[in-house]
């Protein structure tokens, strides 16, 4: 009898099959499989068979990248086709002081900040201390005494130092950063041609075969290395072979300083403490500095660190960054090199070229970034982006970064409800309103490229309680200009989507209040739909003290395209508007003519406002059967000329 093909890994099975195989072979029809001890030695074979079993699987699940759970094992796969995981990130600030040495007579034309520590940030933010440090010498020249650091790149963590000396003789040596968190950009290699040398020469990192800047082929004499990931999330500097790369020689002293980060732990940090230490030479003598320097000052908190890349993050990336062959061409580059090799506080992204606005901007390709912890994206690390692009980006193509833009989605619900299931209208109103929120903080939204799905809201409401019997709701969108205050400027603002023209008489946009020059009122803007249907023109208008009637003040200051859902305003002087985030806004918002709102290129989609009226169901609570008395909603937006 032929041994039955297990289809799983279960231990009663495999034992079950051993003895119904020993049972049907004439040797062993005499036998007591339970009660002799031929049960045991069955147990042993089953237990061996089961583990062999398990370890085959789990070996042949690790040899694919998909389904490999080790880290080890995932870097290896990743490594055959030249993925090099992300490393832990540091985060990064900018600081900003001075050395006043105006009483040092001769004085120095210059002034070293040592590599190491710069700033320290004292407990308990956080429960934690960090110190931000910079990877290499920083020198600049000293004007009437005073030596101004002004937007020092600092880098959280500590530098560490090490050094290697190669020997031929040693077919198996490596070369293998002890020390896990280290952050490889701030990685400096230099190789001494002995240990007596006073003389290093800068190796540069590559991770293809190709000159980054150049684009030219590496050869012999290239001084660079590459790095790959090895086990317990430590890394290997390999150099050339005198093909690719110029090769070591016997007694070549390698010198090696990196920066080792608690990743995402200090972002956020806005206080520091001057922890550095400053020298100038003289006479061939390294005097320090110590007094005369100012208190530390940085625009923004830090930001940028970030943990080791997860497992999960290399199986995503690894073949996609494979696929755009370390060039950044089609917009699918550019979403998949910035996140993983760029910036990786990447939460979502939108790249599109600028063949598509209008009118076109051809050579351009232009990139909005979602960062996982805020709003915007610093000035300093958008100049970071566009810098590392510059490494993949093919010539002729200018990439330019913008800031986010919010499409907001507003909904106001009637929510019927039957008295005989719930106990109180603000119990249905909490129910639906926590439903709300967790579409609202759903992945569905919240991204470039989502979609606010009408049918699918209203069965969130719909099911948030089983008293809920109906809701009538409805939309507007929103988005928030931001005003260029005493300044007479032009402005343009997309929706991405269709406006619905309630009334051919004008007022389908309503505005926040601000104020123009040489108008000493609060004014709004509204439209007047042209007889196409399809453009109207902008004017402006205030209140009426009195009766809040509209009170005509300016015409055709801007047009209006209801099928593109574009704004623009002719150059104006707007002096104020609405303060948010400290920052002078005026919010527009419109009437969709589809209640399904897309976040198209650019455009981030959230949902941010949520308005929830609860109304008895007279029919279904039994308080009026025959509907004779029932009073409808309205299935469309009423609401007031202004916000």
């Amino acid at each position: 009898m032929t041994l039955k093909n297990f289809t799983n890994l279960d231990f009663d099975q495999i034992k079950q099959s051993l003895k119904d195989y020993l049972q049907n072979n004439s040797k062993f029809t005499d036998y007591d499989f339970e009660g002799s001890n031929l049960s045991t030695i069955l147990d042993v074979l089953a237990y061996n068979t089961y583990i062999t079993s398990y370890n085959a699987n789990m070996i042949s699940n690790e040899v694919f990248i998909d389904s490999a759970t080790l880290r080890e094992n995932v870097v290896a796969l990743a490594r055959n086709i030249g993925y090099v995981p992300r490393s832990k990130k540091s985060s990064r600030a900018l600081l900003t002081f001075f050395a006043d040495i105006s009483s040092v007579s001769p004085s120095p034309s210059n002034l070293t900040l040592r590599k190491g520590p710069v700033a320290a940030v004292d407990a308990p933010f956080g429960q934690q201390s960090f110190v931000f440090s910079i990877p290499e010498d920083k020198t600049i020249s000293v004007f009437d005494g005073i030596a101004e650091f002004d937007d020092l790149e600092v880098f959280e963590g500590t530098v560490l130092d090490q050094t290697f000396t190669f020997s031929s003789r040693n077919r198996f040596q490596k070369f293998i950063l002890p020390n896990t968190g280290i952050d490889l950009d701030t990685l400096v290699v230099k190789v001494k041609p002995s240990a007596d040398s006073t003389v290093s020469i800068k190796y540069e990192r590559h991770d293809n075969l190709f000159d980054d800047d150049t684009g030219s082929i590496i050869n012999g004499n290239s001084n660079i290395y590459f790095l790959q990931e090895v086990s317990s999330e430590q890394y290997e500097l390999i150099f050339g072979d005198n093909i690719f790369g110029k090769a070591l020689q016997d007694g070549n002293v390698i010198e090696v300083s990196y920066i080792v980060t608690s990743g995402d732990a200090a972002n956020g940090v806005n206080s520091f403490n001057y922890a550095g230490s400053l020298y100038y030479t003289r006479n061939s003598v390294e005097i320090n500095v110590t007094t005369g320097i100012s208190l530390i000052t940085s625009p923004l908190s830090s930001s940028g660190g970030e943990s080791i890349e997860s497992v999960d993050s290399i199986r995503k990336f690894a073949p996609q960054i494979y696929a755009t062959q370390n060039r950044a061409l089609s917009a699918n580059d550019f979403e998949v090199l910035i996140p993983n090799k760029i910036y990786p506080e990447t939460e979502s992204i939108s790249v599109f070229g600028g063949e598509d606005l209008v009118p076109p901007q051809f050579g351009k390709v232009f990139i909005s970034i979602k960062p996982r912890n805020g709003d915007f994206v610093p000035n300093l690390i958008k100049q970071n982006i566009k810098r590392d692009l510059k490494k993949y980006s093919v010539a002729g193509i200018v990439p330019e970064i913008l800031d986010l833009k919010y499409l907001f989605v507003e909904t106001n619900s009637k929510v019927y409800y039957n008295t005989n299931l719930a106990p109180s209208a603000s119990f249905v109103s909490t129910k639906v309103q926590r439903d709300i929120t967790k579409y609202a903080e759903s992945s569905e939204l919240n991204k470039y490229g989502a979609r606010f799905k009408y049918s699918k809201f209203l069965k969130v409401i719909d099911q948030s309680h089983e008293s809920v019997t109906s809701n009538i709701t409805t939309v507007e969108m929103r988005r928030d200009l931001r005003l260029a205050v005493l300044e007479t400027a032009e402005y343009a603002i997309d929706f991405g989507n269709q406006f619905h023209i309630k009334s051919m008489n004008g007022f389908n946009i309503r505005t926040s209040a601000f104020r123009v020059s040489n108008i000493n009122t609060d004014v709004y803007l509204y439209d007047v739909p042209n007889a196409n249907g399809e453009t109207g023109q902008i004017n402006l208008f205030s209140l009426n003290a009195g009766t809040s009637t509209p009170v005509i003040q300016r015409r055709n200051i801007g047009v209006i395209n209801y099928v593109t859902g574009r704004i623009t305003l002719d150059p104006i002087n707007i002096i104020s508007g609405k303060t948010k985030d400290n920052v002078q806004i005026m919010e527009i918002s419109v009437s969709p003519e589809s209640n399904d709102i897309i976040g198209l290129q650019d455009l981030y989609l959230r949902l941010d406002s949520s308005v929830v009226d609860t109304v008895v169901d007279d029919i279904s609570s039994g308080i009026d059967p025959s509907g004779s008395n029932y009073t409808v909603t309205t299935s469309y937006s009423q609401g007031n000329i202004i916000r």
